[in-house]
């Protein structure tokens, strides 16, 4: 018995392709996981320009691209992991997350990181439950 079978990857060019050895999300029946986001510009690979705000929408919006991939929206979260390489922004978070998520708001947790990825000051990464007729 193969116990991977039931794992399918979530692929999409519409956010930054995984630069290690990781899938950008995996369909386990009617969960997906994402796998951490960074600031990267799908189109060209590169940190987006601006300041941390940029980084966070670009972070979500990174995340959203996943999420439409496995055929979900981002209000389907269940759980979200923000890393951030300096709490101070943690308020900014709080209010670009309200732009993208209604209440109730996904279960979350803010880890303090000493470095991130290609120098970014964010990452996320997401736990989506999929509430879909044929879970597969």
């Amino acid at each position: 018995m193969n116990i991977k079978s039931d794992r399918r990857p979530i692929i999409t060019d519409r956010a930054p392709q995984a630069i290690g050895t990781y899938s950008q999300a995996i369909r386990k029946g009617s969960t997906v996981y994402l796998s951490g986001q960074i600031p990267l510009v799908p189109e060209t690979m590169e940190m987006v320009e601006g300041d941390m705000a940029a980084q966070i929408h670009q972070v979500f919006n990174n995340l959203k691209a996943v999420a439409h991939a496995a055929t979900a929206e981002l209000d389907e979260i269940v759980k979200l992991n923000v890393y951030l390489t300096d709490l101070e922004h943690f308020p900014l978070v709080n209010e670009i997350m309200a732009e993208y998520f209604q209440q109730p708001y996904p279960a979350r947790a803010a880890i303090g990181v000493a470095a991130l990825p290609k120098g970014a000051g964010v990452e996320m990464d997401a736990i989506i439950e999929i509430n879909d007729e044929d879970n597969g």
